[in-house]
Formats: structure tokens, sequence, C-alpha cells
């Protein structure tokens, strides 16, 4: 039995399960969105939700005046290794999460993978819905260039059910001598 043993092995030793967990890390704070498997994507979520929280503890202690946290700072670089990441932590996450007391990432299951079968997970931000903005900012976008077209019961588009309720209107001889006319103009300008 497996008392007190908490954590995921992820068939990796200690220091390449810190490593990928680093860098799993890394690409959550950047990105914002990660897609990876759901064992991975558990064992991340508590490591970044430690270091978010501490982001967001040294930059509640610098708003109410005092110098800026440097001890913070380093002890997550020490973990992440990525100086872009931990300034994205301190400026633009810990301040956005400021008002949330906890629950910063979730994972959402997507099935398994096709190649190995391997279960499937997003671990994403909460506050930064990227997907859902995406979606949204397209829809609007969509929506406001054209007009949407209304569906007649037979699933005709309306301008189309007009044209063929109307009736075609037989062309004439005359109609006929003056389009194969046109044509021929048009060619001796291109030829010529």
């Amino acid at each position: 039995m497996r008392h007190l043993k908490s954590g995921r092995k992820l068939g990796r030793t200690r220091s390449h399960r810190k490593a990928t967990l680093s860098a799993l890390s890394v690409s959550l704070i950047q990105h914002k969105k990660i897609r990876t498997t759901t064992a991975k994507a558990k064992e991340a979520r508590t490591v970044v939700e430690k270091l978010i929280t501490r982001a967001k503890r040294a930059v509640q202690k610098e708003v109410d005046g005092k110098a800026k946290d440097v001890h913070a700072r380093r002890e997550v670089f020490a973990f992440l290794r990525d100086r872009t990441a931990v300034t994205t932590l301190f400026n633009d996450i810990a301040p956005k999460v400021a008002n949330r007391p906890g629950g910063y990432t979730r994972v959402v299951k997507l099935g398994q993978r096709r190649g190995d079968g391997a279960e499937v997970a997003v671990l994403e931000l909460v506050d930064y819905n990227v997907g859902q903005e995406k979606a949204a900012a397209k829809a609007k976008a969509k929506g406001a260039s054209a007009p949407r077209k209304r569906t007649t019961k037979k699933g005709k588009t309306q301008a189309a059910a007009e044209a063929a309720a109307q009736p075609k209107a037989a062309a004439t001889g005359a109609d006929r001598a003056e389009a194969s006319a046109s044509g021929a103009k048009e060619t001796e300008s291109k030829q010529g």
C-alpha cells in the first residue's frame, strides 16, 4: 500500500519529472492553455497553482507600498528557469487573479489519443478563456460582415426560391443575335 505517497511518477526519474513539470508550467504560463495527457495535466496543475499563489502574495505585498519581492521571483525562477515566464507570471497573471482564492486552473478531458490511446486533457488558466474569446470575436466578425441567409421550408435560400418562382423568359431570335454579336466584339478587343 502507498500510504502518504502523493503525486504521480509519470514513468520518469525525479530529475526528469521535475524538468517535465517545469516545461509544462512554462508553457501554461506563456500560452495560457496546453494540451497534454490527463496525468501530466493533473500533476502540473498542483505545481502551477502553488507558483501562482506565490506570485499573487508577492504582488499583494508590493501593492501595499513595500519594495519589490525579489526573493519570491528568485524562488519561482529556480523552478521555471525562464525569465519571460516569470515576468508574465508576476506582471500579468498574478494581478489578474488577485481576488480569486485559489483554483486558478482547470483540466478538461478530451478523450483518448489516436496513436497510443492515452487519455488527453487541456490544462488552462481559468481567467484566460482564450478559446471562448476567439470564438466570440470570430462569430461577431462573421455576423457583421455578411448578413445571414434565410432559408425556406425546402432548404433553399430565399434568393434562390424567388428566382425559381419567376417564369423564365424565352429568348427570342433578336436576343440571341445580340448576345452573339457582343461576344464577338469582346474576343476581337482581347486579340487586338
